[in-house]
Formats: C-alpha cells, sequence, structure tokens
C-alpha cells in the first residue's frame, strides 16, 4: 500500500462511518462532515493501520479504530481554532468550522465527533480484550495526561515558560495522539509487548519532529499553502522551537528524532520501508 491508497481508503470509509440515518439532528451532521470529510493527510490513521499491517494483522481490520483516531484528531482541531482557543478562521483551506456554522455548533460538533470516535471502537467487531485495550490508550492520549492537557498549558501560557514546558506541551498536544495512533495499529494485530514498545518510541520521535516542522513552516510557510494562518506563535508572543533553536538548528533536530524514530523499528519489525519512507516525507513537507 502507498500512503495515497490509505489516504483514499480512510476518506471512503469517513464519508460513511457517520449516517445521516441516523441523526436527527441534520445542522449537527453537516458541522461534524464539514471538518471531518474536509481532507488533510491523514497520517495518524495510516499509521494505525500500517502498525497493523507489520505487527501481523490485516489492516482492514483496524478501520474502525482508524476512524476513530481520525473523528479524535478532528475534534480537537474544531476545538482548537474556537475564539477561546486559538481563535482561528482557517483550516485545511477552508472557512474553520466556527466561521461556518457559529461557535456553539462547532463546539458541539467537536464534542460529538469525540465521543463518536469510541463508538467506532466499541460498536466494532473487534475481540472485546482488544476494544479495551484501544479505548484505554486512545482515551489516555486524548485527556488530562494528552491532549486536553497540553490544551490546558498552551491556553494558560506564561512568559516565565522555559524550554521543557515547549517540550510537554507539544508532547502532549501533538506527539500524544500520533504515538498512540502507532500504538492502536500494534493492539489490533495483537502484537507483542516489544512491538508496543517499539510503536510507542517510533510516534513519540516521529510526534517531536512534527510539531517542530509545524514550527518551522508557521515562520516560513504561507497561509495558501499550509491552509491554515501561519504566525499565530509569534502573534501572540510565545515562544516555540523556532524562537527557542532557530531554523537551522530546528532541520538538525528533525532529522535526528527521524532517525531515531527509524532505529526504533529495527528490532521488532522487519517490514518498514513504508514507514521509513512516510518519516522522511514529514522532514520536508510544506503543509
Amino acid at each position: 500500500m502507498k500512503i495515497s491508497e490509505y489516504s483514499s481508503l480512510i476518506n471512503d470509509k469517513l464519508k460513511h462511518a457517520i449516517s445521516l440515518n441516523n441523526v436527527r439532528y441534520k445542522g449537527l451532521f453537516d458541522a461534524m462532515t464539514y471538518s471531518l470529510n474536509a481532507g488533510g493527510k491523514r497520517i495518524r490513521p495510516v499509521l494505525t493501520l500500517e502498525f497493523c499491517r507489520i505487527s501481523g494483522g490485516e489492516f482492514n481490520q483496524a478501520i474502525p479504530v482508524a476512524c476513530a483516531v481520525e473523528m479524535l484528531h478532528t475534534y480537537s482541531l474544531i476545538h482548537d481554532d474556537l475564539p477561546c482557543m486559538d481563535n482561528d478562521d482557517l483550516r485545511r483551506g477552508r472557512p474553520t468550522n466556527h466561521i461556518v456554522f457559529g461557535e456553539c455548533n462547532a463546539l458541539l460538533a467537536g464534542d460529538a465527533l469525540l465521543t463518536e470516535s469510541f463508538y467506532q471502537i466499541a460498536s466494532s467487531s473487534l475481540k472485546d480484550s482488544v476494544k479495551n485495550g484501544c479505548i484505554r490508550v486512545l482515551s489516555e492520549a486524548a485527556g488530562l495526561n494528552g491532549m486536553c492537557g497540553g490544551q490546558y498549558l498552551d491556553t494558560n501560557y506564561s512568559e516565565s515558560f522555559n524550554e521543557n514546558d515547549i517540550i510537554t506541551i507539544n508532547m502532549l498536544k501533538t506527539g500524544a495522539l500520533l504515538k498512540a495512533s502507532c500504538v492502536l495499529g500494534v493492539i489490533c494485530a495483537e502484537g507483542s509487548e516489544s512491538q508496543i514498545e517499539a510503536a510507542s518510541l517510533f510516534g513519540d520521535n516521529i510526534g517531536r519532529a512534527f510539531q517542530i516542522r509545524d514550527d518551522v513552516l508557521d515562520v516560513i510557510g504561507s497561509r495558501e499553502v499550509l491552509g491554515k494562518s501561519v504566525g499565530s506563535d509569534n502573534k501572540e508572543m510565545k515562544i516555540n522551537y523556532m524562537t527557542l533553536y532557530g531554523e537551522e538548528y530546528c532541520i538538525k533536530l528533525i532529522e535526528e528524532y527521524t532517525s531515531r524514530a527509524k532505529d526504533a523499528l529495527l528490532p521488532c519489525f522487519s517490514d518498514t520501508a513504508f514507514l521509513f519512507d512516510l518519516a522522511d516525507s514529514l522532514i520536508t513537507r510544506n503543509n
């Protein structure tokens, strides 16, 4: 499989994951699907499918979990764009959810997608033990010690924050779900503990590289190419990796973390070509 094939599969499944026939309120459905079906790189669900495959499973068995991951990711983007958070007006090249549907409906759309993500797993045909493992990992990545914790720290930013604080924010806000996406694939395949640990290390390092690249693009990228606003940290006078290290050292760190991610896979997985290529593509991405 190529990333474009995985992405196409995910996009197709997401279009049918939430049915209007099961929704009493079309306005809420429209707000949910507006953001869910807006495209994007689909990196997180792709990681789930590929880790399931290389852990000895059939990637198709992980599709409900992959869809759950993207639903949860989309919820986080909707909420991240709200006026009380980053107050952005552009996401994936389109007006943000609250600009189109209003702040209250955007908030509810995010809430519904978050809840629906766990329903996708709970109602799948996976073994109960696998479902429980996936729900535990995904809820931890999303909650107090994951994305919500990172968002809390970010929205309560202080001028006294140092390098370690910025790293913590990014590990929780961005890295937690990327790492969980990898681990979830192994769980779906009922892989070994060593494979789970290797997937976790890969996801952790990819998450660090991904966030640093985001910070670089927030300075040197363009609104048209990124499909979202740029310079947000600078406007809010927040420290990020670019203000800490500068572009040259950031590029060096991205390459270093990407190398560490690849090395983490070698003891436990033999078929790593796809993930190596994906990791390399993230180094030079422009959106």
